[in-house]
C-alpha cells in the first residue's frame, strides 16, 4: 500500500469488478489516481460505451487502447498451432498477454507507480497479467484476491457506495468477449448439473431447421486470406466467419474444465469462427504433411497450446515451438471447404500443389505405373508386417505346451499320505 499521492494503471472494463477497484484502490490501497486502461481485443462497441460511461462517472481517466490486429496476429498463430486446451479453442488465454502489454505500455508512459488487476484468485487470468507485468519494475495489485472478495460482497459494496456498475446481465454471469472467444459463467452455471437455458449464447443460435451452408476458405502458409474467394483481413474475416457460422449453431462448447490452480470449474464458450478455422486448418495439413510431420506437430501443437493457456506466449519453449509450426505451415497453402450444418463444421473439400497425394497411387481402379508401384510389391511387406509378433507367441505358446507338470504329482503324494493315515 502507498501513503498517498501515488497512481495506478487499472485493467478497466466498466463491469462489477472494475468498478469496484477503482474506489477499493483509493480507499484501501492509497492511490490518489487510478488510470483505467480498456484493451479493444474485439468486445462489442456496447460495453465501450458501458466503460467509458462508468470511467465518467468515476471520475477515471480513461485509455483505451485498440489492439485488434495484435490478437488477431496472435489468434493465427493459434491456427497454425491448431490450438485449444481440453477440447474447445483457446480465446481468453490469448487475450490476457496482449491487454497486459498495453496496460503495461500505457502505466510506463503515463509515469503509473503500479498496475493492477481485478482478477480472482481463483482463476487463471491473474497468472496471465502478472506474468507479463512482474517482468516490469511497477508494483502489481490484485484487490478482489488480496481482499479475498466475492462477487456478492462487490454487488453489496457497490450498491451502498451508489457505483456504477453494469457487470454483464445485472452482474449475474462473469462474461469475457474478443473477437475470438466468448465466454460465460458464474451463478447458476457452476453447478454442473444445471442445463443453461438458450439466453446465455449471444454468438451461436439454435440451429435446428437451419439449411447446410458451404464455406471455401483460403490460406497461404497457415494463415487464412480469403473466404469464398474473398480477400479480407484478419479482423474481418474473423468477424465474418462469427456471423455466418454461429447463424448455424457452430461453436458452443459446455465442459469441465481444469485450471491451472488445480481446480475445475465448469465453462461456457462460444466461438464460431474459431472451430471454423482450425478445423479447416487441420484439414489442409491432413493433405499437405507427411504422416511424421503430422505425428510429431500434435506433440508441438499439444505444448504450444499449454503454454498459451498459460499466458506464456513469450516463453523461449513458444517459440522455439513456433520455428517447428512455422517450417510445417510453408506449405499449408490452398483451399478448404467446409460445410456448416446442425452446429457442427466439417470439411468435405481440400486442394493444394502441396498435396503428399498421389491420386493414382491411392486409387482402386488404376495401376500407379508413373509412381513405379504395383499392388503385387505390397506382398512383401504384408509378409513381414507383423512378423516379430507372430513370432513371439509362437514361442509363448510352445513353452507352455512343454513345460513339465510339478503341481499334479505333489497333490497325488499328499492324498496318498492322508488316506494311509486314516
Amino acid at each position: 500500500m502507498t501513503d498517498g499521492n501515488g497512481k495506478v494503471a487499472l485493467a478497466f472494463s466498466g463491469g462489477l469488478d472494475t468498478t469496484v477497484c477503482v474506489s477499493l484502490l483509493k480507499e484501501e490501497y492509497g492511490y490518489d489516481e487510478v488510470v483505467g486502461v480498456t484493451v479493444d481485443v474485439g468486445q462489442p462497441d456496447y460495453e465501450f460505451a458501458e466503460a467509458e460511461e462508468t470511467a465518467e462517472a468515476l471520475g477515471v481517466e480513461q485509455h483505451v487502447v485498440d489492439a485488434r490486429e495484435e490478437f488477431a496476429d496472435l489468434c493465427m498463430q493459434a491456427v497454425k498451432a491448431n490450438a485449444d486446451y481440453q477440447g474447445y479453442p483457446l480465446g481468453t488465454a490469448l487475450a490476457r498477454p496482449v491487454i497486459a502489454k498495453a496496460i503495461l505500455s500505457v502505466a510506463e508512459e503515463e509515469g503509473c507507480d503500479a498496475v493492477a488487476h481485478g482478477c480472482t484468485g481463483k482463476g487463471n487470468d491473474q497468472l496471465r497479467f502478472e506474468a507479463v507485468w512482474r517482468d516490469s519494475d511497477l508494483s502489481v495489485i490484485a484487490p478482489v484476491r488480496e481482499l479475498g472478495l466475492t462477487r456478492e460482497w462487490e454487488n453489496e459494496y457497490a450498491a451502498e457506495k451508489g457505483l456504477p456498475v453494469e457487470g454483464g446481465d445485472g452482474g449475474r454471469y462473469s462474461i469475457d468477449t474478443n473477437l475470438w472467444s466468448r465466454s460465460i459463467e458464474g451463478s447458476e452455471l457452476e453447478d454442473p448439473g444445471t442445463i443453461p437455458a438458450d439466453d446465455i449464447y449471444k454468438w451461436t443460435d439454435n440451429p435446428s431447421g437451419k439449411d447446410a451452408e458451404l464455406v471455401e476458405l483460403e490460406f497461404e502458409e497457415g494463415v487464412p486470406v480469403a473466404l469464398d474467394g474473398e480477400a479480407l483481413g484478419k479482423v474481418e474475416l474473423i468477424e465474418r466467419l462469427n456471423e455466418r457460422a454461429g447463424a448455424h449453431g457452430v461453436g458452443r462448447t459446455d465442459m469441465m474444465e481444469d485450471r491451472m490452480l488445480g481446480l475445475k470449474v465448469r465453462e461456457n464458450y462460444e466461438h464460431p469462427a474459431a472451430t471454423v478455422l482450425l478445423t479447416a486448418h487441420e484439414a489442409l495439413e491432413g493433405l499437405v504433411l507427411t504422416q511424421e510431420e503430422r505425428s510429431f506437430k500434435q506433440q508441438v501443437d499439444h505444448e504450444w497450446s499449454q503454454k498459451a493457456y498459460e499466458g506464456l506466449v513469450d516463453a523461449p519453449l513458444t517459440g522455439a515451438l513456433e520455428a517447428f509450426m512455422e517450417a510445417t505451415n510453408e506449405r499449408c497453402t490452398g483451399t478448404v471447404t467446409v460445410k456448416l450444418e446442425g452446429g457442427h463444421c466439417r470439411p468435405v473439400s481440400r486442394e493444394s500443389d502441396y498435396a503428399v497425394y498421389s491420386e493414382s497411387a491411392a486409387s482402386f481402379d488404376e495401376e500407379d505405373v508413373a509412381g513405379g508401384i504395383t499392388q503385387e510389391d505390397a506382398t512383401g511387406v504384408a509378409k513381414y508386417h507383423g512378423f516379430q509378433s507372430r513370432l513371439a507367441n509362437r514361442i509363448l505358446a510352445d513353452a507352455k505346451k512343454n513345460a513339465p507338470v510339478t503341481d499334479g504329482g505333489a497333490d497325488d503324494a499328499s492324498g496318498e499320505a492322508d488316506d494311509a493315515e486314516e
